[in-house]
C-alpha cells in the first residue's frame, strides 16, 4: 500500500508516482496501463512531454476509475502569458480526456523570460483551482526566491514544488523552504539518471539491507518525507520501484547518502535561474 502525503490544501497525494518523462507518445498508454496494473495510482506528465493523451488512454485501457488515479500535468514554457495558459490548460484536459487534473504545475519559473513575470501565470493557476478543474496547484523547479515572490504577490501557497533531488544533488535550500512553508517536495531524477546507483556508499547500504541500489535511494527519499517519481517502461522495474515499504534505512544510512551531495556539480538538469528554453 502506497502511503499518501497530505498537502497544504487538505488533499492527499500518493508518495510514489509513475513519471512518463521521455516515454514516447506511442509507448505511453502501454506504460501507464502497466504501471496501474502493478499498483501505481499517481501518474506525472506534462504538456512539454507530448504524451498527455497517452496517459489518458492508459488509464482508460487499465479499466481503473479516473477518480482512483492522481494525475499531474505541467504548463509548457511557451504558454506563460495568462490567455495562453488558459488555452493550454483546456488542451491538457482534452488530451487527458478528463474534466480535471489532480495537480497542475508551472513547469519552470523562466525568470529571464516574460519580463521575469511568473506571478501572473500563477494567478491563472489560482483560477483553475478556484473553479475545481485543478484540485491542487503547485510549481516545479522553483528556487526559494521565486517562492518568496509568489508569497508576497499572490494569495495561494503552492501545494508542491517538484524539483531535482537525489543524493548527488540534495537541493536542500529548496527542500528547507518547502518544509518551513508547508510546501511538499516532489523529487524528479530521483536516482540521478542512474548515476548514483554505482556509488560505493549506495552499494554498501544495498548489500546490508538486501535491496537493490535503486530501492535504497528511493527509500531514502521516502524516509525524508519527499514524494518520489521513478520512471521505467519495464513492468518488472516498475514493480521493484514500489517495493519500498517493508524495509527501513538506519539514521547512519540516511546520513551516508546525504553526505554524497556535490552541490551544483551534482545537478543532472538545468539550473532554474538560467534555464529559458521554450
Amino acid at each position: 500500500m502506497i502511503p499518501a502525503i497530505e498537502l497544504n490544501d487538505g488533499t492527499q497525494i500518493p508518495q510514489v508516482g509513475f513519471g512518463v518523462f521521455k516515454i514516447g507518445p506511442d509507448q505511453t498508454a502501454t506504460a501507464v496501463r502497466s504501471a496501474l496494473e502493478v499498483g501505481y495510482r499517481h501518474i506525472d506528465t506534462a504538456q512539454m512531454y507530448g504524451n498527455e493523451s497517452g496517459v489518458g488512454q492508459g488509464i482508460r485501457d487499465a479499466g481503473v476509475d479516473r477518480a482512483e488515479v492522481y494525475v499531474t500535468s505541467k504548463l509548457n514554457n511557451g504558454f506563460h502569458r495568462p490567455d495562453d495558459a488558459r488555452r493550454a490548460f483546456e488542451e491538457t484536459l482534452t488530451a487527458l480526456g478528463s474534466d480535471y487534473v489532480d495537480l497542475f504545475l508551472i513547469h519552470w519559473p523562466l525568470p529571464t523570460r516574460y519580463d521575469g513575470d511568473f506571478v501572473s501565470t500563477w494567478q491563472v493557476l489560482e483560477e483553475f483551482a478556484a473553479d475545481g478543474r485543478a484540485r491542487s496547484i503547485g510549481v516545479s523547479n522553483f528556487q526559494p526566491e521565486h517562492l518568496d515572490r509568489l508569497a508576497k504577490e499572490s494569495d495561494t501557497v503552492p501545494a508542491v514544488n517538484q524539483i531535482e533531488v537525489h543524493p548527488y544533488f540534495g537541493n536542500e535550500a529548496a527542500r528547507a523552504y518547502g518544509i518551513e512553508h508547508g510546501i511538499a517536495t516532489e523529487a524528479w531524477s530521483p536516482i540521478a539518471k542512474g548515476r548514483v546507483l554505482d556509488d560505493p556508499a549506495v552499494g554498501r547500504i544495498a548489500e546490508t539491507v538486501g535491496r537493490s541500489p535503486a530501492q535504497v535511494v528511493l527509500r531514502w527519499h521516502i524516509q525524508r518525507g519527499d514524494i518520489v517519481l521513478p520512471k521505467s517502461v519495464s513492468p518488472e522495474r516498475m514493480r521493484s520501484n514500489l517495493e519500498l515499504f517493508d524495509f527501513e534505512l538506519s539514521a547512519a544510512d540516511i546520513a551516508a547518502l546525504v553526505a554524497l551531495d556535490q552541490g551544483e556539480a551534482g545537478r543532472t538538469g538545468p539550473n532554474p535561474d538560467t534555464f529559458d528554453r521554450i
